[in-house]
């Protein structure tokens, strides 16, 4: 009797915890699903990350043009580089095409790339621009908006309306999946739009 239950009990605590074998397959299948799954997760934190840039851009445009058209007058959004080498944007309310505290300023994330206008690489950018219906100003420059809220055009003192144009941004980031892309658009009426590539077509959001 007493061998049957010290045989009963070693059989018990035999049956305890995982074999040397157990664990090297365990440690294999979670190093493989790691692998499998980190680039993936890279790309879709990338990916968030571009929109919130976008989106952040596209708001600090819309600010421009409310305030231009609340005080009467043209304003423009203006780059300036910070401590650190971090690029952000402000609307240039002193209109001195330099920051000063208490302007409307955002940060782009880290790593985002801006491109102004056409030329930038994106995917489908043509057929993008296209799609758009409007003419995109080729000048290369960032939006400015006159006092009717509308995009234009610096000419001396003055902000006449770019009349039948736009403006279109690009913003790339880059992940373990490859690049990321977003657009930022202006289009004649003074409306601004984010868009988003998905891999295969450009969607608003």
């Amino acid at each position: 009797m007493r061998r049957w239950k010290m045989t009963d009990r070693t059989a018990r605590k035999g049956g305890e915890g995982f074999s040397l074998i157990e664990m090297v397959i365990a440690v294999a299948m979670i190093l493989i699903l790691g692998a499998i799954f980190t680039p993936s997760v890279s790309n879709a934190i990338s990916m968030i990350k571009l929109r919130y840039s976008a989106t952040g851009l596209s708001g600090l445009i819309q600010k421009a043009r409310i305030e231009a058209a609340r005080r009467n007058t043209f304003y423009s959004i203006e780059q300036t580089t910070l401590s650190g080498g971090v690029v952000a944007y402000f609307v240039d309310l002193n209109k001195n095409d330099t920051f000063t505290a208490g302007e409307p300023m955002v940060e782009l994330g880290d790593q985002v790339n801006v491109s102004f206008g056409t030329g930038s690489g994106a995917p489908g950018e043509a057929a993008f621009a296209a799609s758009l219906n409007f003419a995109l100003n080729s000048t290369g420059v960032l939006p400015k908006f006159n006092a009717r809220g509308l995009p234009c055009l610096l000419s001396g003192g003055t902000c006449p309306q770019a009349l039948g144009q736009g403006f279109v941004y690009f913003l790339s980031r880059n992940s373990a999946l490859g690049t990321s892309w977003a657009s930022v658009v202006v289009t004649p009426s003074g409306r601004v739009q984010v868009w988003s590539y998905d891999g295969t077509n450009w969607i608003q959001i």
